[in-house]
């Protein structure tokens, strides 16, 4: 049997031929559904592209809370205030199960972060739009929360083990946030004349950023065709957004609430609905950074980080205190 001693540069065929049986392998566990865990060899282009998903991912849980903490104080209930603070821990939860996943393919959350604030990283384009009304919460949870269930019930079968398991209780928690919406959206449609012109007006402003989150046209996604190989998505951005569409529809007719798209309609052959073209440039634009409230975002995520050091640098003084006395 010949070996190979690690200790000595080797040959580039040799090594030519190791890094492509390990490929192969690799290969072959994906395929069979296998997970692949943090300390199995995976290529670096699949490593990278998870940092990248579940990076952005994570900041989009912790950014997401901004838009909803901006009612906190103005819900108009204490039950509704509960519920909302509810979510908003959630949220902020979902960011540290997905750091701690991202963690696990050698990147720090330092690193991650810094990438978020120099604007090297991307989050959610639909958070940087602003909530306006009380309706705007409920249109986040029915429609945002349900985009973000679509996406996210295949990824408790992603490729990589650590992201599909935290996905698992991030689903659970998705579910209740998308019943709340849709709860709070049926109180104001079946209120008074001017509470349903605010569920119409939210479902308006946020049905089209709504489809924009599940990402870019197929022909127009650079990497989701690699993802799909690698089984780290299972389904192309058009499949979920159709998916989403078809569910959701009934869910506004129930409330006796309008989609905001002239040319939806159902077709009998396809058995899906037909949709209106959906506005790119105003996507792309936002991914840019150009949305309504990009800038105040991002700052926003600056000034916590910076603001709370303090908390950071005390949390590791006290660990080092103890596993000093440990040691000792």
């Amino acid at each position: 049997m010949y070996t190979v001693d690690y200790s000595k540069p080797q040959e580039p065929r040799l090594a030519e031929a190791e890094d492509g049986a390990r490929l192969a392998a690799f290969d072959a566990r994906v395929a069979a559904d296998d997970f692949i865990e943090p300390k199995d060899w995976m290529p670096e282009a699949y490593r990278k592209t998870l940092i990248r998903q579940i990076s952005q991912h994570a900041h989009s849980e912790v950014v997401g809370m901004l838009p909803e903490g901006n009612w906190l104080t103005r819900a108009p209930s204490l039950r509704r205030k509960a519920i909302l603070l509810a979510k908003i821990q959630d949220e902020g939860g979902h960011g540290l199960y997905l750091y701690s996943a991202a963690e696990t393919l050698g990147v720090t959350r330092e690193e991650l972060i810094e990438a978020l604030h120099a604007g090297r990283a991307k989050y959610s384009t639909i958070f940087n739009y602003p909530t306006i009304t009380w309706a705007d919460i409920g249109a986040i949870g029915w429609l945002v929360d349900g985009a973000a269930i679509m996406n996210q019930v295949a990824l408790q079968r992603t490729s990589y083990g650590p992201y599909a398991r935290a996905m698992v209780r991030i689903c659970k928690e998705e579910s209740f946030h998308q019943r709340q919406g849709y709860e709070a959206m049926m109180v104001l449609a079946n209120g008074t004349a001017a509470q349903q012109r605010m569920a119409q007006d939210a479902l308006n402003r946020w049905w089209w950023p709504s489809l924009m989150m599940f990402g870019p046209p197929d022909d127009s996604s650079p990497n989701s065709a690699q993802s799909i190989r690698w089984r780290i998505k299972r389904e192309t951005n058009d499949e979920l957004r159709q998916r989403f569409i078809d569910a959701t529809v009934p869910q506004a007719e129930a409330l006796g609430l309008s989609i905001p798209d002239p040319e939806l309609k159902w077709n009998e052959a396809t058995q899906h609905y037909d949709f209106g073209p959906i506005d790119w440039e105003e996507f792309y634009a936002v991914v840019r950074g150009e949305g309504p409230t990009a800038k105040d975002r991002l700052q926003a995520r600056i000034d916590a980080w910076e603001d709370n050091a303090w908390v950071r640098e005390a949390a590791l003084a006290h660990a080092e205190k103890q596993a000093t006395k440990q040691a000792a």
